[in-house]
């Protein structure tokens, strides 16, 4: 991983990522991950995909910032970017309940399937603090080394990108709440929107209209959104 050839990254990404690549911590993560593969352990997203979030929003185009935790642990969902799940899967809970706030916000019908693809490809960066997991093991990568490249990430978001709005829905996305600078940017708190917790906050948070309402301010073209009423892409196992 620490390869510069081998680190396949949309430029703008690479460039300002790439001392974290050449850290020791990086090696350290990538040596895990070699053996966690090679002692046959099924790990999610694929390889080609562990990056998506970065490379399907480029850095000069961020203007939100979605904070998730680690990638869906069943076969078939993991895709590489928050709350997303790959084309036929059914939407998880917590997404369910994304959903359901979006309906109540901004009357947006609750689409048949969750491919969030059209929101990164708007700017919408949907990055997990951890960039894997091991099958049907939650959090089983949350110590392997990702925390510190994923802070990284959003503190270049945070120096670089104007005028960002982050969605720091429940405890472990608002204790990265210390790398984003408040005066540059509007930080939007509320409970998780996972079943356990979606009652005590996050439904009827308001988030996505406040979100486009602080973008327009700023002169950004607002967040579409209205997922396509079919998801298009290949399926990766």
């Amino acid at each position: 991983m620490g390869e510069d050839d081998r680190i396949k990254l949309e430029p703008g990404w690479k460039e300002a990522l790439r001392e974290e690549f050449e850290k020791p911590y990086m090696k350290v993560l990538a040596d895990f991950l070699r053996h966690e593969k090679a002692s046959g352990k099924v790990i999610y997203p694929p390889g080609p995909l562990i990056f998506n979030a970065l490379n399907t929003t480029p850095l000069d185009q961020v203007k939100v910032v979605i904070i998730g935790q680690d990638p869906y642990h069943g076969p078939g969902q993991a895709h590489g970017l928050c709350f997303s799940v790959q084309p036929g899967v059914p939407a998880p809970p917590s997404l369910q309940n994304i959903f359901k706030e979006l309906k109540r916000d901004l009357n947006i019908d609750v689409p048949s399937h969750g491919y969030l693809q059209h929101w990164a490809e708007q700017g919408v960066l949907l990055l997990n603090t951890s960039l894997t997991v091991e099958r049907a093991n939650a959090g089983s990568h949350a110590k392997a080394g990702w925390q510190p490249f994923t802070d990284k990430v959003i503190e270049v978001v945070s120096a670089e990108c104007p005028n960002v709005v982050f969605l720091l829905w429940g405890a472990h996305a608002q204790s990265k709440q210390r790398l984003i600078d408040p005066k540059k940017h509007l930080i939007l708190k509320s409970a998780h929107p996972s079943p356990l917790s979606a009652h005590r906050g996050f439904l009827g948070n308001g988030h996505f209209s406040r979100c486009n309402k602080f973008l327009e301010q700023h002169g950004v073209k607002p967040v579409d959104w209205q997922l396509p009423a079919s998801a298009s892409a290949e399926p990766v196992a």
